[in-house]
């Protein structure tokens, strides 16, 4: 297959179950979600241990791509499992896999994206560049750092408080548009136009 008929593999990190589903470290599966209802699919059981929808993005003509949309079902910690089955599976290149997860060291609604790079202590991240090698593309939606002496753990494990909510379909909507974005027009044109 040649590299331009492969899929993008667009992956929401997350921890599955509903006890989970309005944390802030589940922005990424948020973001899956409002991607899979944009593009008219429902998430299906995958024998990689993932939900996935298929389906094309981006407007008609050249730019409209193959999507594959992933929400691992393994928790957070060992996402890699699953994106490399998915990546085997739909012969994904590294360059065209994008996760959508949390991140510390932006303030909350922020949003940046880039190409490879650490994993900034990101077990989902850490993870999927152990399975793979770090060269993937990132959509980073920030959440900001936990208040006060509040542990990291705990603050990710949270949801987003009644503030933040008031902002979060707004922000969940524009990352979506971002991964859109990138897929269509590249990653210079999405930093341009994302990045804050």
């Amino acid at each position: 297959m040649s590299d331009d008929a492969a899929p993008w593999l667009i992956v929401g990190l997350g921890n599955p179950g509903p006890e989970y589903a309005g944390n802030r470290h589940n922005i990424g599966f948020m973001v899956a979600d409002l991607l899979a209802e944009r593009i008219g699919g429902k998430f299906k059981a995958h024998k990689a241990r993932a939900q996935v929808v298929e389906g094309r993005m981006g407007p008609p003509g050249p730019a409209n791509r193959r999507v594959v949309l992933a929400k691992p079902m393994t928790y957070m910690n060992l996402s890699g499992g699953p994106v490399t089955a998915l990546r085997d599976f739909y012969k994904v290149p590294l360059e065209r896999i994008v996760a959508v997860h949390d991140e510390l060291d932006i303030d909350y609604p922020t949003l940046r994206l880039k190409l490879g790079g650490g994993d900034n202590g990101h077990n989902g991240l850490k993870s999927m560049t152990k399975s793979m090698g770090p060269d993937y593309h990132r959509v980073r939606c920030g959440i900001g750092r936990p208040p006060g002496r509040m542990q990291v753990a705990d603050f990710v494990l949270k949801d987003f408080s009644s503030t933040e909510r008031k902002e979060l379909d707004w922000f969940v909507d524009r990352a979506a548009d971002s991964v859109e974005c990138l897929i269509a027009e590249g990653l210079e044109r999405a930093q341009s136009s994302y990045n804050s």
